[in-house]
Formats: C-alpha cells, sequence, structure tokens
C-alpha cells in the first residue's frame, strides 16, 4: 500500500479536490499521469486509500517517490495492457486524456481496469475558444492551454458532447459528471446541454461498465 509519508504536498487544485471528493474511503486507486502526486498525496492522508500511480515524467515520479507513495513510470497509451480487469475500485486520469495518441483505447482501458474510471479533461467547446478562433482565427491560448500550437502536448482536444458521445460509443455509464468554470467551481448544468458545452471549461466524468 503506498501510504505518504513526509511533509503534506502542495494545496490540491480545485478540479483535483472535486475529483477526491468522489473517491469513498479504503478504496483501491491508481492515479494516471498523477504528475508529483498531490492527489495521491491527499487521499492516502485522508482517505487511507490504497493508492498507485503511472507517470510519464522521471520529475513526476522522482517527486512521488520522496514522498513514498507507489509510483511507476509508464506511459498510458502502452502501458495499461498488463492491468487485470477490475483491479481497482477508481482509475483516475486528469487532464490527460486529450494528450493521449489513442484515447478511445485509453478510455476502454480505464473501463476495464476500475470498477470506475474518473476522468477530467479540457472542454474545447467553450464559448472564449469559439470566440478567440471566430476573432483572431488562431488557435487559443489561455490557463486551460497554455502551449503555443506548435508545441503544445495536447493532440486530441474535445468538447464534452464529443467526450459524451465517445462514452456512448463505448457502452459506458455516465455515473456522476460536473462542469466547471476556470477556476474550478462547478456549474448548476446538465452535461448534455448545449449550455455545458458552452460555458464549461472543464468537464469531470466518472463512468463505468454498463456491466458491472
Amino acid at each position: 500500500m503506498g501510504v505518504a509519508s513526509g511533509p503534506a504536498l502542495t494545496p490540491l487544485r480545485a478540479d483535483l479536490q472535486l475529483i477526491a471528493d468522489m473517491i469513498p474511503a479504503n478504496s483501491r486507486v491508481l492515479d494516471i499521469g498523477c504528475g508529483d502526486g498531490a492527489l495521491l498525496d491527499h487521499l492516502s492522508r485522508t482517505k487511507k486509500v490504497d493508492g498507485r500511480g503511472m507517470e510519464l515524467s522521471q520529475e513526476g515520479v522522482n517527486a512521488c517517490v520522496r514522498h513514498g507513495l507507489s509510483v511507476i513510470q509508464g506511459d498510458v497509451d502502452n502501458d495499461l495492457d498488463p492491468y487485470p480487469d477490475a483491479a481497482f475500485d477508481y482509475v483516475v486520469l486528469s487532464q490527460t486524456l486529450q494528450a493521449t495518441r489513442h484515447p478511445k483505447k485509453v478510455l476502454e482501458s480505464l473501463a476495464r481496469i476500475g470498477r470506475h474510471a474518473i476522468v477530467s479533461f479540457p472542454n474545447f467547446g467553450h464559448w472564449n475558444i469559439r470566440l478567440d478562433l471566430l476573432l483572431h482565427g488562431r488557435m487559443p491560448y489561455n490557463p486551460m492551454l497554455a502551449y503555443a500550437w506548435y508545441d503544445t502536448p495536447n493532440i486530441h482536444l474535445c468538447t464534452i458532447r464529443d467526450f459524451i458521445g465517445l462514452a456512448k460509443e463505448l457502452g459506458l455509464v455516465i455515473e456522476q459528471s460536473l462542469i466547471l468554470d476556470r477556476s474550478g467551481r462547478p456549474w448548476r448544468l446538465p452535461a448534455e446541454s448545449r449550455a455545458a458545452n458552452w460555458l464549461g471549461e472543464q468537464g469531470i466524468f466518472t463512468l463505468s461498465k454498463s456491466n458491472r
């Protein structure tokens, strides 16, 4: 079991706190693309989860290990196949789906190895992005998409409606959804509404296979 040690990491981002709130105590959790391990550290301290992580960058892995977290270096596109079915209660993929090469396969893998999958991503359908493209004709640059078009790791940007469509195509059940503004505060909007796709800067979805 990965148990955090040493001083606590920095306070969670608002979206990560919302994800943490979705996960019950004592759950088995895999955090994919876990960065410096802030979410795993928080869950270990406050909910006594059995936490594991996967992170692409060596710097992130080193930060996690320094805090006593069980994290391996791995690539979400290539390193999920060895995990057995339903190996975890929750699998988390936070702000990473848009940077994967095969998002459909990744989403299938998350739902296979976790009884529940929690996925968050920036919404490319937000009104400010649409307006930016309309007025300036250039790829947006903002806190959620903080890279120039030529060096961005985000290669499969999607809208909230795109994500919902893919989940349905894969036969996944959307158990819970949150539509967030830029600061990470939830809008009281149904995820499938036009307003959610227009106003939400981020989406967080909890998914599961329909036969579980």
